[in-house]
């Protein structure tokens, strides 16, 4: 599960509903199912951690991740797509409120890869409402692309987490539990990564003061 995502509310099924279905999810088809169903919950916009647990519940933590992985990158391309196209203007009405994001957005075009990795490790920006501002950047399609590899280690956490639990009735037990060293470490690098993106966002806004207006935008400017 991305990194920026935090546990905000269980899956919207009640727990009968959601048990009755495991069997069906648990074959090599639902396991395929799983993916588009993934995609569809990340361009809607709704916090992955429980259906990433989910997934390390039903195939273990590396089968687990291998899909959440296809299904986060494929839902976040879809969202980056929709943000950049049909949903623009819902979009920018949507990040209006959010400064944080919007300096991202604006600091990209300068920064390019390099801060959409950061942000992708960095548990300070919500992973699907970040699809959203890259697509009202200027950010390449390729640089976004390559970027999701930022989302694996949150990926892993969370599906290992969710094979841990083994039971959906478990998971506020096991994410409300004491610490591991993983689970550290992922802060840490988290932690780390927030930091960088400061750095750059405060770099790429500095330089945009610098630069005449005619200038702004263009590749070789900075």
């Amino acid at each position: 599960m991305p990194t920026g995502q935090m546990p905000m509310s269980p899956l919207p099924m009640s727990p009968l509903d959601l048990q009755q279905l495991l069997p069906a999810l648990r074959s090599p088809l639902g396991a395929l199912l799983f993916i588009p169903l993934y995609a569809l919950w990340v361009t809607l916009l709704l916090p992955g951690v429980w259906a990433s647990m989910l997934a390390g519940a039903l195939y273990g933590t590396w089968w687990g991740s291998l899909v959440v992985f296809v299904g986060a990158c494929l839902g976040a391309e879809a969202a980056f797509l929709l943000g950049r196209t049909w949903l623009r203007h819902w979009a920018r009405r949507r990040l209006a409120a959010l400064p944080k994001l919007q300096a991202v957005e604006q600091a990209v075009s300068r920064e390019g890869l390099r801060l959409v990795l950061l942000t992708r490790l960095s548990p300070a920006f919500p992973f699907s409402l970040l699809n959203l501002a890259y697509g009202l950047s200027e950010v390449s399609l390729r640089d976004y692309s390559l970027g999701l590899v930022g989302i694996l280690p949150g990926t892993v956490l969370f599906c290992a987490l969710g094979a841990f639990a083994g039971d959906v009735a478990r998971f506020p037990e096991v994410l409300a539990g004491k610490a591991d060293v993983s689970t550290w470490a992922l802060r840490s690098v988290g932690l780390l990564a927030t930091l960088a993106t400061v750095v750059l966002v405060g770099r790429a806004a500095r330089q945009a003061l610098q630069t005449p207006p005619g200038e702004q935008g263009q590749p070789g400017s900075d």
